[in-house]
């Protein structure tokens, strides 16, 4: 799936949020970070900075793990600290799972109505086989269907539906990760 840039930007913004709690963890516990050396030396370094050039750590930070895995970061951090910041960012992704789906079938839809026909129930969405993927626990067929309902009747009723199907989809994984 191709991130829009304002998806692009919420990223980064959650990344910095991440090296900010990071930060504020005792030294003992940022030296375990599962992370780079390199990276670790960094975080400690921010202690010790003031305002603007704190600031600009943080950020230098942030891009060097947008091209690491930070789920262990998260998964460290609701051990030592607690899980809301790992909720939160889950939350989000749903949010945008949920928002790219229900764009596709609104423009599905739009384009059926330009070709003077009508969006059908079974209609093929990218968007659902990229969730497939990503979450292969989700229902496919009611996933698209409940994004056919939603974009024929605009009722948030189905819009909050399709979010608990994702995030159902996304606890049996994360079960499944702690599992397997």
């Amino acid at each position: 799936m191709e991130l829009s840039r304002s998806e692009q930007k919420r990223r980064i913004k959650q990344l910095e949020g991440l090296v900010r709690e990071l930060i504020e963890l005792p030294s003992g516990q940022q030296k375990a970070l599962p992370i780079k050396a390199d990276i670790v030396e960094y975080i400690l370094e921010v202690r010790d900075l003031k305002a603007g050039a704190r600031k600009r750590q943080i950020k230098y930070i942030t891009k060097l793990l947008r091209s690491e895995p930070v789920d262990p970061l998260y998964d460290y951090l609701a051990r030592q600290k607690g899980s809301a910041l790992l909720k939160k960012k889950q939350f989000h992704e749903i949010e945008y799972l949920r928002d790219i789906l229900i764009e596709e079938a609104i423009n599905a839809r739009r384009e059926a109505k330009e070709a003077h026909g009508e969006l059908r129930e079974d209609w093929q969405s990218k968007v659902v086989e990229d969730i497939c993927l990503e979450l292969p626990s989700v229902d496919a067929k009611e996933l698209a269907t409940l994004a056919f309902v939603f974009a024929m009747t605009r009722s948030k009723k189905h819009s909050r539906e399709i979010f608990r199907m994702l995030q159902a989809a996304r606890e049996q994984e994360e079960l499944n990760r702690k599992e397997g």
